[in-house]
């Protein structure tokens, strides 16, 4: 699909602004994420992700495609199900049920409300500066998982109820469900501090994260409208 993608770049003359994951930089030791740590993936899915950003460099550098990259963390906002921040988390403190998560919720995690990435690779495309590099996408201020889940339910109303799920259990349901199947190898992000610095982006265009309160407030709200009455 990427190739495809960047042949239709290349023939229409036009710019990419890509948005990537942060799969490609492995296990950091719970160091900060910058966009200067080398690409050492330690899963299958990073290293297929580092090939990819590798090839949208490569069209850069050679000059056959103007490409800008941005990268974002697990995200949520209105309407983001699949996520780890989506409906298990969101959908059902919404619904007055626990907070489905993995691994470690003591662990501070950056979580990208949706509309900033959008916005953000705007911003990367307006920017000719932008281009030829990877940026790390606007995000509100890191907490743990369990502080992001207590802060939906203080906006839900509710007492804050989460349901963590051991690996063995994960490993177990993955043996029928492949999406869960393919969750576990990345789990690693979330038993360790999993911290993105997104400075560089602030202090080339300026500050564009939406605070974490309102994001979330407006997630929830999302969620909200989404659903029928009396559910």
């Amino acid at each position: 699909m990427q190739a495809a993608v960047l042949e239709g770049a290349a023939a229409a003359g036009a710019k990419l602004i890509a948005m990537e994951n942060l799969y490609m930089y492995g296990s950091t030791d719970g160091r900060p994420i910058t966009e200067d740590l080398p690409h050492a993936p330690n899963t299958r899915k990073g290293r297929v992700r580092a090939m990819m950003s590798q090839e949208l460099m490569e069209a850069h550098t050679s000059g056959r495609v103007r490409v800008a990259i941005g990268r974002a963390s697990d995200f949520f906002g209105p309407r983001v199900l699949a996520s780890a921040a989506g409906e298990q988390v969101f959908g059902r403190a919404v619904e007055g049920k626990s907070a489905q998560i993995a691994g470690d919720p003591d662990q501070p995690h950056t979580y990208t409300y949706a509309p900033d990435i959008g916005k953000g690779l705007v911003i990367l495309g307006e920017r000719e500066e932008a281009l030829g590099q990877a940026w790390h996408l606007p995000n509100p201020e890191t907490v743990t998982t369990r502080e992001f889940v207590e802060m939906i339910f203080e906006e839900v109303g509710k007492p804050a109820r989460i349901q963590v799920a051991p690996k063995i259990l994960l490993r177990a349901i993955g043996l029928f469900n492949p999406g869960i199947r393919e969750t576990i190898e990345m789990l690693y992000e979330f038993e360790e501090p999993f911290v993105v610095d997104d400075s560089r982006f602030e202090r080339e265009f300026g500050e564009h994260a939406t605070p974490l309160g309102e994001a979330i407030q407006r997630t929830v709200r999302g969620y909200r409208e989404e659903r029928p009455a009396g559910t």
